[in-house]
C-alpha cells in the first residue's frame, strides 16, 4: 500500500540481537534515529530485532525498505556498507549472525508471494563482535550518528521529509525510552 492509504511508504527496520554485542547496531541506529528526527506517517521506523519472518505484515505493506544491520563485508570494524536491490539477499544469506537466516527466508517468503517491496536497501557497518555482550564496541559506537544521518539521507532520497528534535525533545525521548524498557514496555 502506498502513502495515499494507511500503511507507511518507507520502513526503516533495525534488525540484530542487542545482546551480542555489535550485532544490535541495526536495533540502536533506529532507535537514535527515532530520536533523532520527527517523521510523518508516511515513514515508519521499527526495531525488528530478531524476529524474521514475523516481519512479512510490516513489509508488505510498504513501498520501500530501508534494512539497517550489521554487514559482514571486508573492511575493518565501523566500515560503513549500502546496498540494494539484488545485492541484499544474497548478503543475508551468508548469514553473519542467526538473525539473518529469519530474514532471508523473510525475503524469500517476499519474493514467493510477489510482495517484494519496490526499494530494498541494506544500511550497516562492519561488526568487531558479535560476542555475548549488551555494549557496542568502540569503532561501532563511534560511528553510529552517521548511520543515523545515512538513514536519514536514505529516508530524504526517497522523498520524504524530516524533522529535527530540538535536543532537549532527544534527551526526553531517551529518558522515556529507558524507563520504558526498563519496566518491560516498548515504546
Amino acid at each position: 500500500m502506498t502513502a495515499s492509504g494507511n500503511e507507511a511508504s518507507v520502513l526503516v527496520l533495525g534488525l540484530g540481537n542487542v545482546l551480542c554485542g555489535d550485532d544490535g547496531l541495526g536495533v540502536a541506529a533506529v532507535e537514535r534515529f527515532r530520536l533523532r528526527y520527527r517523521i510523518s506517517e508516511a515513514v515508519r521506523a521499527l526495531d525488528g530485532g530478531t524476529l524474521g519472518l514475523a516481519l512479512l505484515s510490516h513489509i508488505r505493506s510498504t513501498d520501500d525498505v530501508i534494512l539497517v544491520d550489521a554487514v559482514g563485508a571486508a573492511g575493518p570494524p565501523g566500515t560503513f556498507v549500502r546496498l540494494e536491490g539484488d545485492e541484499v539477499a544474497p548478503e543475508l544469506q551468508a548469514r553473519l549472525s542467526c538473525h539473518q537466516i529469519g530474514v532471508a527466508d523473510l525475503l524469500n517468503a517476499l519474493a514467493v508471494l510477489d510482495a517484494y517491496p519496490r526499494r530494498l536497501i541494506l544500511l550497516g557497518l562492519v561488526p568487531e563482535t558479535l560476542e555475548l555482550g549488551l555494549a557496542l564496541s568502540p569503532p561501532i559506537e563511534n560511528r553510529l550518528a552517521e548511520l543515523v544521518e545515512r538513514i536519514a539521507d536514505e529516508v530524504r532520497r526517497l522523498g520524504h521529509d524530516l524533522i529535527p528534535n530540538r535536543p532537549e525533545q532527544s534527551a526526553n525521548a531517551r529518558s522515556g525510552d529507558r524507563a520504558a524498557r526498563a519496566l518491560g514496555l516498548s515504546r
